[in-house]
């Protein structure tokens, strides 16, 4: 029996509990064949994880379309799957050689051209969801929604949300949707705490949508044996994962996922074993009291 699902926002798209993060997907040449990526595909639907979260950017440009391939070898696995992406980022690469610098764009140029061609490289008529990556520090807000809700009426996103967005933010592009954005996908992990304390996770809970955490294994540093705060999450950790026959990273997503705001941690191992292991996190039910544990190890410091 596979993980579960979880609504996402009210009116918004039915999610895996955990997503699959593309971003890695063409790192490791001796996993990115497109039988390796067709035998990742389906590993993740065999265990539930069915929800695919993309970018414009990931692998210079080139995850969606890897991506793309193995999927147009078995078409029928687009409707057991939701596929994320997101755009609004513009990287100096080879192949965008009209980026001059790297820079932030929302307008509804860009973020339409992004779209349709994340979709040819997807091979795929419409996206779940779709997310502004970045802030966009010159959007102008009022065209920015407009193209977004001309997105979700000509079907080609059945949804939309942002990524990395303050509170603030949130707001004021949330307010000239036709329809709410549905989530706020953002760095969170157990080395990363901000959003419970910036009003991030408090927005999420106020709206009633589940965010998505991002780099929820701190991006390696929870293994790095030279960051002090790193050393002590892994070793409480590693106590509490004794209790839950579980490794460390299972536990620092079971921390997430133990959260009442529904946190969706996006996992992107490219080690087949390794994705087996991480999903077992949603069947670890942490109490109160060792989820301020890890709080605690990871701030140095018991709660004021």
């Amino acid at each position: 029996m596979g993980i579960e699902k979880v609504l996402l926002a009210r009116g918004g798209p039915h999610l895996s509990r955990m997503a699959y993060g593309a971003w890695r997907l063409n790192d490791d040449p001796q996993r990115a064949s497109l039988q390796h990526v067709r035998e990742k595909i389906d590993l993740c639907l065999e265990l539930g994880l069915t929800t695919i979260d993309h970018a414009d950017i990931y692998g210079d440009y080139s995850c969606e379309a890897l991506f793309g391939r193995a999927l147009a070898e078995a078409p029928s696995l687009r409707d057991k799957m939701q596929l994320v992406t997101k755009a609004g980022i513009k990287l100096v690469s080879a192949h965008r050689p009209s980026h001059k610098i790297k820079s932030y764009d929302t307008s509804a140029a860009h973020l339409t051209a992004s779209l349709d061609n994340s979709l040819k490289q997807l091979r795929t008529e419409y996206v779940d969801l779709f997310l502004i990556h970045r802030p966009d520090p010159f959007m102008d807000v009022q065209e920015t929604a407009s193209a977004l809700n001309e997105m979700v009426r000509s079907g080609k996103a059945k949804h939309i949300g942002v990524s990395n967005f303050t509170p603030s933010q949130f707001q004021l592009l949330d307010a000239r949707m036709d329809k709410p954005l549905v989530t706020n996908q953002i760095e969170m992990s157990v080395l990363e705490m901000a959003p419970l304390e910036d009003g991030v996770m408090d927005q999420a809970m106020r709206l009633g949508f589940s965010p998505m955490a991002w780099s929820p294994l701190g991006g390696g540093l929870l293994f790095d044996e030279q960051n002090e705060a790193s050393v002590r999450v892994r070793q409480t950790l590693k106590v509490l994962g004794e209790k839950y026959e579980a490794d460390v990273a299972t536990m620092a997503l079971a921390w997430l996922l133990a959260h009442p705001a529904r946190i969706v941690p996006i996992i992107g191992s490219n080690s087949p074993e390794r994705i087996r292991s991480l999903v077992k996190a949603e069947k670890v039910a942490l109490t109160r009291t060792e989820w301020f544990e890890v709080w605690q190890a990871s701030k140095g410091r018991e709660v004021p």
